[in-house]
């Protein structure tokens, strides 16, 4: 029997190195996939949960969060793109145009792991992913994020429904909230058998690493 890895990826549709931290942890996996059987659940992290419907331009944000000029800012962008691209990511040229706040998408991803199992989170997550940096399109509308729900191969009815309602709000706080109390600041964050956190979009290489050293 081989050996179980189970990954908190604990992360945030908004987040781009969220997006390059899930393609790097997908190729690390592949090459190991032979010898190692993964768990892999994706939780709940709002870099923005504050953010009011409609959001904020994108090039503004990230300009007054960070105390960066427009040029730094364009420069850090595509930085990410290229970084992105080696993942498996081909994000939109002209980049992000708002920041959303994403815990509809959070709800959804809950339900996806909770009501259908982990791989149909994982492909919801890649999804949600690419409707807002390849497609870079609204996480405000609806139909951008049940479209991502059917790509995902899951019920778009049950989706509308849980976007239509509030279930599964206590529960996405509730696991935001442990993850906090962990001292999780920062995302993408990973932890390991529930015991050791890897920080940032770890290349592949680290990741196969730190999995081999789990299996010893």
């Amino acid at each position: 029997m081989k050996p179980i890895i189970t990954i908190d990826f604990v992360s945030d549709i908004a987040c781009p190195w969220c997006a390059v931290g899930f393609g790097n942890l997908s190729q690390a996996m592949a090459q190991l996939e032979i010898v190692v059987d993964f768990k892999v659940h994706f939780r709940a992290f709002q870099l923005n949960p504050h953010m009011p419907p409609g959001g904020q331009d994108a090039m503004e944000h990230l300009t007054q969060k960070y105390g960066l000029s427009l040029e730094q800012v364009k420069t850090n962008q595509a930085q990410i793109r290229a970084r992105a691209l080696e993942a498996g990511f081909k994000f939109h040229p002209d980049g992000r145009k708002r920041v959303y706040n994403t815990f509809n998408s959070h709800r959804l991803l809950y339900w996806a792991a909770n009501e259908c199992d982990l791989e149909k989170q994982a492909t919801l997550k890649k999804e949600l992913l690419n409707t807002y940096f390849v497609l870079a399109v609204s996480l405000d509308d609806e139909k951008n994020v049940l479209d991502a729900v059917v790509r995902a191969g899951l019920d778009k009815a049950r989706a509308a429904e849980i976007l239509a309602s509030d279930e599964f709000t206590a529960e996405v706080k509730a696991e935001e909230e442990f993850y906090k109390n962990l001292g999780i600041q920062s995302v993408p964050s990973l932890i390991l058998n529930e015991e050791y956190l890897l920080q940032g979009a770890q290349e592949p290489e680290s990741l196969i690493s730190a999995f081999e050293q789990l299996i010893k």
